[in-house]
């Protein structure tokens, strides 16, 4: 009898697939295991190794130890360390590999702020290859703008400036390629200012932080009639930003809040000047800051400052240390060694080598130095290429670096805070006298008899505005002109001479007189440089007698030697040197 098979071959085939199948499986698996795990970069493997270390079982106190060993060689904290190994032991390797996203080198930022990023960029750079005056604006300047949009519009929600990078990163590699130069302007550090009560000021666009400062500068001036007078004070005020000068005062008044306030009205109103100044430029600076930066002076604590800080919106703040305010002292070096050391009267830095004839070879008028200053700094300082960007010049980067336009300040808006004041009585017809000129202004006449304000401005007061207080505040009224002097420029300064001048000499002081010696200052000025100009060719003409000629000089002495008289040359001496003998012996 046969035996039976316990299994049925066709279920023993079948069996036997279901075995190859399974080991086909798991061959498979293993395969593809082995393939991944050769895969593996080296720090998916460095990975691997670190996390099956902590797998291995052990002490809750040696874990403990492994635990952080492992976070230290990860550089990871400990909370993600045990979030990598709970990964790992659910899914295995892809836990430690870098799986990639699905939209990689796409933004995941909304169309329209990739089209304003980018519209932004090149309308900011337009004309860039060979236009020396073209708009050149960074990536980060770009990302401002970005923000100052989203203000406006009211979003919440709008692309960092890494993603603003991200999406410039791209054309601004094209744009490398063709020009083969790298763009480096956006990636240095940002400027910070410590101040004296522990805030830190990050400077991070155009107006965002002015400093202020005042230095004496090394150079004598003289007034109008060529007499040494004084060296003069510099106020000056630069954006930290982009070190622009935004405005200064040049005057003879030492440091004090009436300067510092003359010298933010000139910073933050557009400025215009005359042929003149002979610009080739524009000085296009203008603006209020959002924060005011300066030393501990007593001009800067002052009420009148901080008053005019809460009228405009900005807030002042005090250096911490001398060394923050490296920006002024350096703009002041160079002004001092790049533009004042070429000019007649320039002292130098240094008292001790200070030369003897500077005061006098003085000739420059305070308004002279300032038509010189004006234009050095518009068409020189301000147009030099900015130290950290390599590709902006200082105004180009201040005008790429504003979030927005600033708003336009009235003038008038700024007198009451920033111009000289004095009181005066109005007289009837509406006549009115300061500093021995007398003004008038046409509604000036229903106020006679009463005190009034005046402002002005040092530089020229042929012009005064009138003020009328009223419950504590003052009023516009008017602006009164000088009589006669209408389409002439009377700086105080100026003034201030003529009288001296008229008091000196005895006549009468009125608008007549100085109109008179302001005529005769510019006549006077004009000879001066013409006799100047013709003593110097006089002296390049003359030609000193230690040239004089050797044959010339032979001939004169032959001459006044046929001129003296014949003498007869006397006979020598002789002596008896035997009676010499015996007078010695006896």
């Amino acid at each position: 009898m046969e035996e039976m098979p316990l299994i049925d071959p066709g279920v023993e085939s079948f069996l036997s697939d279901e075995d190859n199948d399974r080991e086909e499986i798991h061959q498979k698996e293993v395969t593809e295991e082995i393939v991944i795990a050769t895969e593996l970069s080296d720090e998916a493997k460095f990975r691997m190794e670190v996390i099956q270390s902590l797998i291995a079982p052990c002490d809750r106190k040696t874990y403990g130890q492994k635990l952080k060993e492992a976070a230290d060689k990860l550089g990871k904290t400990v909370r993600t360390v045990q979030r990598l190994v709970n990964k790992y032991q659910k899914e295995g390797l892809s836990a430690i590999t870098d799986t990639e996203r699905s939209d990689k080198g796409n933004y995941r930022i909304d169309p329209d702020w990739q089209d304003f990023i980018i519209k932004t960029f090149k309308e900011g750079n337009k004309g860039k290859e060979g236009n020396k005056g073209s708009k050149k604006m960074t990536p980060a300047q770009v990302a401002i703008r970005v923000q100052a949009k989203a203000d406006q519009l009211g979003c919440e929600k709008y692309p960092s400036h890494m993603s603003v990078y991200r999406v410039l990163n791209p054309i601004i590699d094209r744009q490398e390629q063709k020009q083969k130069v790298r763009n480096i302007g956006w990636r240095g550090s940002r400027v910070s200012h410590k101040t004296r009560d522990g805030q830190t000021l990050d400077v991070r666009h155009s107006n965002d932080v002015w400093q202020c400062d005042h230095t004496k500068l090394d150079i004598m001036l003289v007034d109008q009639y060529d007499q040494p007078l004084a060296r003069p004070w510099l106020t000056k005020i630069t954006d930290s930003y982009s070190r622009c000068i935004m405005g200064i005062h040049l005057g003879f008044d030492a440091p004090s809040s009436q300067v510092v306030a003359l010298a933010l009205r000139h910073a933050i109103l557009p400025k215009h000047y005359s042929s003149e100044f002979n610009l080739q430029c524009e000085w296009g600076t203008y603006g209020i800051p959002e924060n005011l930066f300066t030393d501990g002076g007593k001009d800067f604590r002052s009420e009148h400052v901080k008053q005019i800080a809460f009228e405009l919106g900005f807030e002042c703040h005090l250096r911490d240390r001398p060394s923050e305010g490296g920006i002024e002292e350096r703009g002041f070096g160079t002004i001092n060694t790049d533009f004042l050391a070429g000019l007649y009267g320039y002292l130098g830095s240094n008292v001790q080598e200070r030369s003897e004839k500077a005061e006098e070879e003085a000739c420059l008028t305070l308004r002279e130095l300032h038509l010189l200053l004006v234009r050095y700094i518009v068409d020189r300082y301000n147009q030099r290429i900015d130290a950290r960007t390599k590709d902006q010049t200082r105004f180009q980067r201040w005008d790429a670096g504003l979030p927005a336009l600033p708003p336009v300040i009235k003038e008038r808006e700024l007198d009451i805070c920033l111009m000289k004041k004095t009181r005066r009585s109005i007289y009837r017809g509406g006549y009115l006298s300061f500093e021995n000129i007398m003004y008038r202004g046409d509604s000036l006449p229903v106020y006679a008899g009463e005190t009034v304000v005046l402002r002005f401005d040092p530089r020229d007061i042929t012009t005064v505005w009138v003020y009328r207080s009223e419950m504590g505040k003052d009023v516009f009224l008017t602006a009164a002109h000088a009589l006669d002097l209408e389409t002439e420029q009377l700086s105080f300064e100026d003034n201030k001479a003529a009288s001296r001048k008229l008091r000196k000499t005895g006549k009468d002081i009125n608008n007549k007189s100085i109109l008179a010696e302001v005529r005769d200052r510019d006549v006077f000025i004009k000879q001066k440089k013409k006799s100047r100009q013709e003593r110097k060719k006089s002296e390049q003409a003359q030609v000193h007698p230690i040239y004089e000629s050797p044959k010339n000089i032979q001939l004169e002495a032959v001459e006044s030697s046929e001129t003296q008289p014949e003498t007869q040359p006397q006979r020598p001496r002789v002596f008896n040197l035997d009676q010499l003998s015996a007078d010695y012996d006896e």
